[in-house]
């Protein structure tokens, strides 16, 4: 049978320009591995694997429609089977009961909680009375309590009493998975301490790995020492990725602003570093006519550049981001080494295809999507400014226009995504960017190079004096910002499938070739609209049955005032009308105190009972249709009931109204079966 000739004519567009489409193939299976309703089993993935490479090789014997078509789903199933492939090997023992006892382990990572807690990750971990082989080989512990404490050094054998428990999945159906982030980080347990810490034994010197630990600790707390205590944290966070020092005030003024993304080190601050780097080299050997006409100057500076962006990656800890970021950098420099042209979507396909085959559980945190989000929107949108004639603009003004279109689409280009993660949209982060990024990149990047430079002279202080003033200029920006009316507003948390959707319709406008490519603005239409129709869940039961969350005409009231203060935050965030828990706790809608609340709920009644005691006080369910508890409800009840036994399985509850009835709907029943929550074994 003939395929009609309309779809032929518009592959045939395509030739030459598919290659931008590999690493969204890719990422369409890895996307596919992380919905599956149950893990894949040792010969599914090498039947996928076989499947795949078939199809590509088909694909490529013949090039036309229908090889194209069979390279593309060869890809789907690679990065399925890949995903499947990766999950399995970076697993390892999670703690699967809650643990209060004592802990010893080696400091391998220092940084702060949300509560400003010092926390540890600690590797070659001991607990008592638990076998190796179900020992998780990494965990990380809050640090509280006034101690004494140890002063926690990179390598330190440390011994303490904690409370463990395993990594926390999502706090509601199709909420953000810690456990799932915890499975790739290797991380089996967290946990916290009240009571004194130890040393065991000090740091061992050369231990291999914690060399550039130990380099990057010192290097954050001198920075810290040298500059004010205003702008001191967020210069050690730029130059090493340690944001421990940053106030939380001054975080929320960054994030309301718009300019939290300065604080990660990622694309913006490797370009700028490999920039400034390039720049000063290519410079300083021009300036010296015997190099600049016998030596290729440009593939000079590349190299240089290439090494301080590893140097860079190296200090600053390695974190996915900033991998990501060298990746990017090393992707375009490596062109300019091979007189290619750096900044193309090609260059940026392969960004993506090496930060996938590296880590390709990074496809479902923000970082990746909004980096990648903002990268392949800037290339595109300047590739196109390229083809433009604009001699009437004004050379002086023409570096003032690239910053303000650089800001204006990268913003619009992340504004969906950090949306959706973050449930905020800030008013004047444009404004907030093209105030203060220009000041990064002359100011800031220029004088860390600077001070790095400096510093076996002892003269650091000279870069880092220069950078504190650049520093304050930002800080300003953001407390300035920040304190303007209606800084910024709140979105509810959309449906899974929305950003999917979204991102598909925006990479055919800028992948596509010919007038088809304005079919991507369908998909995205349709991604808003559903955006729009959120429905939220009408009532919210925490994993421990201890915190329930009713929605109200005016908000959710949430069933007590302190307590699980993290699902508390995250159900109001992702409703859009974020407020404090005693606040919601103080609305109208729940009755009876906190012990014992009684509601009805579309006709059906429902008691959320707390403590042994007020358990023991009902006689069966007390007409009640569903009974909550958050202690063991013993023998059987005639009504529904949800206690911490059937938590366990199910994971937090969320209900929605359907046509006078309650549809209840767990976070078991949107995760399934997988590995990071227990439903599933790794295949060793």
């Amino acid at each position: 049978m003939r395929l009609p000739s309309l779809p032929e004519s518009w592959f045939d567009r395509q030739r030459g320009h598919l290659f931008g489409w590999v690493p969204v193939c890719l990422a369409a299976g890895i996307g596919a591995y992380f919905m599956l309703p149950s893990e894949l089993g040792r010969d599914q993935a090498l039947t996928l694997v076989a499947a795949g490479l078939c199809a590509i090789g088909l694909g490529l014997w013949r090039p036309a429609r229908i090889g194209t078509l069979a390279v593309a789903a060869g890809l789907i199933a690679l990065g399925l089977a890949w995903a499947a492939v990766r999950a399995n090997m970076v697993g390892e023992p999670v703690l699967s009961f809650r643990y209060y006892g004592p802990v010893e382990g080696r400091i391998v990572g220092i940084d702060r909680s949300a509560s400003g807690a010092e926390r540890w990750t600690l590797d070659r971990v001991v607990l008592e009375d638990l076998s190796p082989d179900r020992t998780p080989a990494r965990i990380r512990v809050s640090v509280h309590g006034d101690g004494p404490h140890v002063v926690a050094e990179p390598g330190m054998v440390v011994i303490l009493t904690a409370h463990l428990s395993p990594p926390p999945g999502p706090v509601e159906p199709g909420g953000f998975d810690f456990a799932r982030m915890a499975w790739f980080d290797r991380l089996g347990a967290v946990g916290y301490t009240r009571t004194p810490t130890l040393m065991l034994s000090p740091a061992e010197e050369g231990a291999a790995g914690l060399a550039l630990f130990r380099l990057r600790r010192a290097l954050s707390l001198g920075v810290q020492s040298a500059m004010p205590d205003e702008t001191a944290g967020v210069a050690a966070a730029l130059m090493t990725g340690d944001r421990s020092a940053i106030p939380e005030t001054v975080l929320e003024d960054l994030r309301v602003s718009n300019l939290a993304h300065l604080l990660a080190i990622s694309g913006l601050h490797m370009g700028l570093l490999v920039g400034t780097v390039f720049a000063a080299v290519r410079v300083g050997c021009a300036l010296v006519p015997a190099l600049a006409l016998r030596l290729p100057v440009k593939k000079i500076a590349a190299l240089v550049a290439l090494c301080a962006g590893a140097g860079y990656l190296a200090l600053s800890g390695g974190a996915v981001a900033t991998e990501r970021a060298f990746i990017m950098v090393a992707v375009m420099l490596g062109a300019v080494l091979l007189d290619r042209r750096a900044l193309t979507l090609r260059a940026v396909a392969i960004a993506a295809l090496i930060v996938l085959a590296l880590r390709p559980d990074a496809l479902t945190g923000p970082g990746f999507q909004m980096s990648f989000a903002a990268t392949t929107a800037l290339v595109a949108v300047f590739g196109a400014m390229r083809r433009v004639e604009a001699e009437w603009i004004p050379r002086w003004a023409r570096p003032v226009l690239a910053v303000f279109v650089s800001s204006l689409v990268a913003g619009l280009a992340t504004a969906p995504f950090a949306a959706a993660h973050f449930n905020r949209v800030p008013h004047y982060g444009l404004i907030a960017n093209l105030l203060s990024v220009p000041v990064m990149g002359m100011v800031v990047a220029p004088a860390a190079v600077l001070a790095a430079v400096l510093a076996p002279l002892g003269l650091a202080s000279v870069g880092l004096w220069v950078m504190d003033l650049g520093l304050r200029w930002i800080l300003g920006v953001a407390h300035w910002v920040a304190g303007l009316p209606s800084a910024v507003s709140h979105v509810v948390a959309p449906a899974p499938a929305v950003l999917p959707i979204l991102t598909l319709g925006a990479l055919i406008v800028i992948l596509w070739r010919g007038p088809g490519r304005w079919a991507g603005l369908a998909p995205a239409a349709l991604a808003l609209i559903l955006w729009s129709g959120t429905e939220r869940p009408v009532l919210l039961v925490s994993d421990t049955g201890g915190l329930v969350g009713l929605m109200q005409a005016d908000g959710r009231v949430l069933s007590k005032a302190r307590g699980e203060s993290f699902a508390a935050e995250s159900w109001l965030e992702n409703d859009g009308v974020p407020t404090r828990q005693d606040e919601a706790f103080a609305r109208p809608g729940l009755s009876g105190g906190e012990r014992r609340i009684a509601f009805d709920l579309n006709g059906m009644p429902m008691l959320a009972v707390r403590g042994k005691t007020e358990l023991e006080r009902l006689t069966d369910c007390d007409g009640a249709a569903v009974l909550i508890s958050n202690t063991t409800v013993p023998g059987p009840r005639t009504c529904r009931v949800v206690d911490p036994v059937t938590l366990r399985q199910s994971g937090a509850l969320a209900a929605y109204a359907k046509d006078g009835s309650l549809d209840f709907v767990s976070v078991r029943d949107v995760t399934g079966e997988r590995l990071w929550n227990g439903g599933a074994l790794p295949w060793w």
